[in-house]
């Protein structure tokens, strides 16, 4: 850092970045709260931090990228190397400010996007926004000019159009959507035109010994990158769900920190004298067998296709395209249908021939590991099984040669043949050209070193074997209406109910993830049935919880905790009994009516009956049911509803009797005596409690419809001294017209 005039101070900044970071993420992985540091590495959008939600490895992600930051924070801040200055002149200086600004400007929206949007409000739109354009004109004239000696003219000359068109575009497309009138057409242009500027310029600086190699390959990265970053639209369409396309959609933003490194070590390659570049060795020629396998092999594959008449590697129907349909950005579209194009018509072996022709290491090394990259993606095309269904829309491809009777389907050959293919090539570049190993640089074994302690101490660990997981399906399986073919249902063992009721929330014990496997919580729950039986009072407390709290979640595989739930059951079920036998003995002891007159049917309820919440009703009425509430206390009716109210709280002792003709009223030992009328449209008058089960005999007379007169007497029965034991009750219907309530007694 001391061969660089800012070094110390860039290098203290990104230090104390980082193991703020570093903190935070130990933080968050002791707490599980990952809002404050998703707040300083990624949230300076606008993104709320409360919608986040962690998962798997957020907190590892969320570390790298803070290192990729302060990375390019040093790289930034450290300025040119302290060695002779450079003399290039008025062009290169207005460069460099150009470069410098541009770099600076990044990283402040880098940073403040969100808040100089607050803050500035139209002003960001109209005037922050457009510096860009601007620099980006000014720089792509610059360039057009510095270039000149070290770059041919057509390629400056493109560097010069395609610079200027995007910076036009800036503008244009700025004001546009302000006036409203920015069209899908300036938006494809953009999405072309930025690319080409970027590659033909790096193409350039490749070639002009003022840039470093480093500094070329940084914005080859950036370029990359901005391929890759997936679309706005598509990512806050769906904002309000916070799915997982929207978290990566803000982590590869705060990754994008490349193309603005590109922008500054630019500016410090132009201000100090580089070293001339060391000439690259070319590794010895090898004798014809060996490249010529490497070169034809991956024309193998990719001539059985074309004589299918199949001229692509992979297709659409895998789940990387359908990926890159719904994330990505139209050029990473455009890239990817070419590269299916150019490696299903075998232009990989073109590569591999440059490779062993001019066989410099940096070449070999490039051309190996871009066909590893190919077949790992051919692997993992072929691995996971893509969707069927097909919507009408295939960009590029042509429908008729993957689309059968409305399906999408695979033409070709399998994608392992080309991976297959690949990686035995890119195996004989590797070690067929190899070189001596370098000696390794001791900074660079240190990073290394710090870099792999970092992520082991935020990895989980895990001393157990894997095994089994019980999905939350199996716990909760859906309902048989849910699925189509319901199957038998089968019951939970202890052991599994036990597993289902940890991983649910707010059990008040340890929660265990969705993919820890099954021996492990079982061993968490026999660790606890050893603390329950032994009765340890310290070690629950240093769990946070009791005997008693512990004796539910664990009866299903602890036989204490079991016995203990099996004593306190048959203890309630005794007192269950003794009351239900005291209230046997209260109904029993109630006086029986003797009717003045012979009833048609009489029937006594030998069992008490209750109610849950003190209404019995019946329902012959096909409306909805009405709300009927007695002024009288007691009973009510409407056509088809018969209501009758008593308390909730007490048993009833019952007596129902039904009447050819009107009986002699009766009020002596009955606290309310009401009558009233009621149309029974069915013939079936049955009173009965839906909630508590309780169904009383039918008052009808032999099943006749028509009218009745209902006459319901209640009196309290006491008991042992209480005034209120038990509550009498006696029904008595019979046919009659009228619709007049009379209270005999109130």
């Amino acid at each position: 850092m001391r061969r660089h005039r800012f070094g110390l101070v860039a290098a203290a900044l990104a230090a104390v970045y980082l193991v703020a970071v570093v903190v935070l993420a130990v933080v968050a992985q002791v707490t599980g709260e990952v809002s404050l540091i998703w707040t300083v590495v990624v949230d300076r959008q606008g993104f709320s931090r409360d919608d986040v939600r962690p998962w798997g490895l957020l907190i590892v992600v969320l570390v790298l990228v803070a290192a990729a930051q302060a990375w390019a924070l040093l790289q930034i801040l450290r300025g040119p190397e302290r060695r002779a200055p450079a003399r290039h002149g008025g062009e290169v200086r207005l460069l460099r400010v150009a470069l410098y600004v541009m770099a600076g400007l990044s990283l402040l929206v880098l940073v403040l996007a969100f808040q100089l949007a607050s803050w500035l409000g139209p002003v960001f739109a109209w005037w922050f926004v457009p510096v860009f354009a601007v620099i980006q004109l000014a720089m792509a004239w610059l360039f057009f000019r510095v270039l000149r000696g070290t770059t041919p003219r057509w390629l400056r000359l493109l560097i010069l159009v395609t610079g200027a068109l995007a910076g036009v575009h800036d503008l244009v497309v700025n004001v546009g959507f302000e006036l409203d009138e920015a069209g899908f057409a300036l938006e494809l242009a953009q999405e072309l035109i930025w690319p080409a500027w970027a590659v033909s310029l790096l193409a350039a600086q490749a070639r002009d010994p003022r840039w470093s190699r480093t500094t070329v390959r940084i914005g080859v990265v950036g370029v990359v990158m901005s391929l890759l970053r997936p679309s706005e639209l598509f990512t806050f369409g769906f904002a309000n769900e916070v799915p997982w396309t929207l978290l990566f959609y803000h982590l590869f933003d705060a990754l994008s920190v490349f193309w603005m490194v590109w922008a500054a070590r630019s500016a410090h390659d132009l201000g100090s004298l580089l070293p001339p570049a060391p000439r690259p060795v070319r590794a010895p020629a090898r004798r014809w067998p060996l490249p010529a396998a490497a070169i034809v092999l991956p024309l193998v594959p990719a001539a059985v296709n074309l004589s299918q008449g199949t001229p692509f590697w992979l297709g659409p129907k895998i789940v990387l395209w359908e990926a890159v349909r719904e994330i990505s950005s139209f050029e990473l579209l455009v890239v990817w249908f070419v590269l299916d194009l150019l490696v299903g018509l075998g232009v990989p072996a073109l590569l591999i021939l440059i490779a062993v022709t001019r066989r410099s290491q940096a070449v070999l090394r490039f051309t190996a590991l871009t066909l590893f990259l190919l077949a790992a993606v051919g692997v993992v095309s072929a691995s996971i099984e893509a969707s069927s269904d097909f919507h009408g829309e295939l960009p590029f491809y042509p429908h008729s040669l993957f689309v059968k009777d409305g399906a999408l389907v695979s033409a070709g050959i399998s994608p392992l043949w080309f991976g297959l293919a690949l990686t035995a090539s890119a195996l004989v570049l590797l070690f067929g050209y190899a070189d001596r190993p370098a000696r390794r640089v001791r900074h660079r074994v240190l990073v290394a070193g710090l870099a792999s302690s970092v992520a082991l101490c935020l990895l989980p660990a895990a001393d157990q074997a894997p095994g089994p997981v019980t999905t939350a399906e199996e716990c909760e399986p859906p309902a048989p209406w849910e699925v189509e073919e319901p199957e038998e249902p089968h019951e939970l063992t202890p052991e599994k109910r036990f597993i289902c009721f940890l991983r649910s929330p707010g059990t008040g014990l340890p929660q265990f993830s969705a993919a820890a496997p099954d021996p492990v919580v079982l061993a968490f729950g026999r660790r606890m049935c050893d603390l329950y039986t032994r009765n340890d009072v310290r070690e629950l407390a240093r769990w946070k919880t009791t005997r008693q709290a512990l004796t539910n979640p664990i009866a299903g595989i602890c036989p204490s905790a079991a016995a203990v739930i099996k004593a306190e059951r048959a203890e309630q079920n005794r007192e269950v009994a003794e009351l239900q036998a005291e209230a046997q003995r209260v109904c029993d002891a109630t006086p029986r009516h003797r009717p003045r007159i012979k009833p048609a049917k009489a029937i006594r309820i030998k069992k008490p009956q209750w109610t849950d919440y003190g209404v019995l009703q019946t329902y012959e009425g096909e409306e909805d049911e009405p709300n009927l509430d007695p002024r009288n206390g007691l009973v009510s009716s409407e056509p088809g509803t018969l209501v009758v109210i008593t308390d909730p709280d007490f048993d009833l002792c019952t007596t129902v009797e039904t009447y050819a003709r009107r009986p002699p009223v009766e009020t002596k030992g009955w606290d309310k005596v009401v009558e009233v009328g009621y149309h029974s449209p069915t013939g079936k008058i049955v009173l009965s409690d839906s909630l508590s089960g309780t169904e009383l005999p039918d008052l009808s007379l032999n099943g006749r419809a028509g009218h009745y007169r209902i006459r319901v007497h209640h009196a309290w029965f006491p008991w042992k001294g209480e005034k209120q034991a038990a509550q009498r009750l006696l029904i008595m219907a019979y046919p009659a017209p009228g619709d007049k309530e009379i209270v005999y007694r109130k």
